[in-house]
């Protein structure tokens, strides 16, 4: 494989320098002085400041001086911040559980494999600040789409509904946990818990539209039903269950669509 100056692109792949080195492509020579940074402590280093103070905490002359090196050196692995993030991105969401055994029903591997997803996310919510610059590459990324689209053999879906799934699946998985951190950073910061903030807004909810209930009723008959407060009740209302009924309702779309197939 043609070399290329360090951080550069790869002749032959045209891979990123560092996306190559990801996938095993190229190895810097084993040859000479043994470096003192590496790659792999420049990536850990971003990911430990991302989980300790947030992703617009990481620059390169910041992950720089957490190193002890110059920012100059940090170029010799990795060509800008962008390459960094998809680097920090890989090493967070790590590779995918195993599968579960083979004979599993079609929607309890894709359920399964979901809620992994979740996992991954809520543990590393600062990798939801990554802005999405297109399609995963990374090796750890594409085992994950793998084993998606492994869960969905044998339903009869063409090879484009399946990736559309999982696409349909991902971003549910996104939102909800984009939305859960917004909510819980905002709530920190007022010094609010979750439970008095949904009893505030309910309150405040019936206040505004009560006067006014014939344009409103639908809303009057949700707040009526008190459905808005089981959250309140850890018996009939666990912190999953909102995501459950998002995934479930999810699967019951996709087996509607596998059953035509069939």
């Amino acid at each position: 494989m043609a070399e290329a100056d360090d951080g550069g692109v790869t002749g032959d792949s045209g891979l990123p320098e560092s996306l190559a080195l990801a996938w095993g492509l190229r190895e810097r020579p084993a040859k000479g002085p043994k470096p003192g940074l590496s790659l792999d402590r420049i990536v850990s280093a971003a990911v430990d400041l991302a989980a300790a103070e947030g992703l617009g905490a990481v620059s390169m002359g910041r992950v720089a001086r957490e190193l002890g090196v110059s920012t100059m050196s940090l170029y010799r692995y990795v060509a800008a911040k962008d390459e960094l993030y998809v680097l920090m991105q890989e090493r967070a969401i790590g590779r995918p559980p195993e599968p579960p055994p083979p004979g599993t029903p079609w929607r309890e591997r894709v359920a399964r494999w979901t809620r992994a997803q979740r996992e991954v996310a809520h543990r590393n919510l600062w990798t939801l600040r990554i802005p999405i610059q297109g399609p995963p590459l990374g090796p750890n990324n594409v085992a994950w789409m793998e084993q998606g689209l492994a869960a969905l053999e044998g339903t009869g879906l063409t090879e484009d509904e399946k990736l559309g799934v999982l696409s349909l699946i991902g971003g549910f998985v996104r939102s909800e946990a984009v939305l859960m951190a917004d909510l819980d950073a905002a709530m920190s910061a007022r010094g609010i818990a979750p439970d008095e903030s949904m009893r505030r807004y309910v309150r405040t909810l019936r206040a505004l539209t009560a006067p006014d209930a014939d344009n409103f009723p639908a809303v009057t008959r949700l707040l009526d039903s008190g459905a808005m407060e089981q959250s309140e009740d850890p018996e009939t209302r666990t912190p999953d269950a909102d995501f459950d009924f998002g995934l479930t309702t999810l699967l019951d779309g996709v087996e509607a669509l596998v059953e035509r197939r069939e």
